[in-house]
């Protein structure tokens, strides 16, 4: 098994077109392969605990909750306006009254 350091460097070397050995051009695919099996066992892991259906049903069911927020955000935010509006409107009618009030 070759250390993850010196495959990194043999693929840099194979990349800006060096000339590697034999030796390392072996190493180099051993080390390819043990990204390769890395990757896999990588995949297989992530699918075998979840599959896709699921995933796509927690997607979905965040999306609908998200929606029933954005709803409920917007009409809180309405009935504060119509309070805000309310207010106006009895400050505007407690201070005409007050005004208006022999001393």
């Amino acid at each position: 098994m070759i250390k993850d350091e010196k495959g990194k460097a043999l693929h840099d070397k194979a990349s800006r077109g060096e000339k590697l050995s034999e030796q390392e051009q072996r190493q180099l695919e051993d080390w390819y392969a043990q990204q390769d099996k890395m990757e896999l066992e990588s995949i297989q892991l992530s699918v075998g605990e979840e599959s896709l259906s699921d995933l796509q049903a927690q997607v979905e069911a965040a999306l609908a909750q998200l929606v029933k927020l954005t709803n409920r955000i917007q009409q809180v935010a309405s009935e504060n306006e119509q309070l805000r509006n309310e207010n106006t409107t009895l400050l505007y009618q407690l201070t005409k009254q007050l005004g208006q009030r022999p001393a």
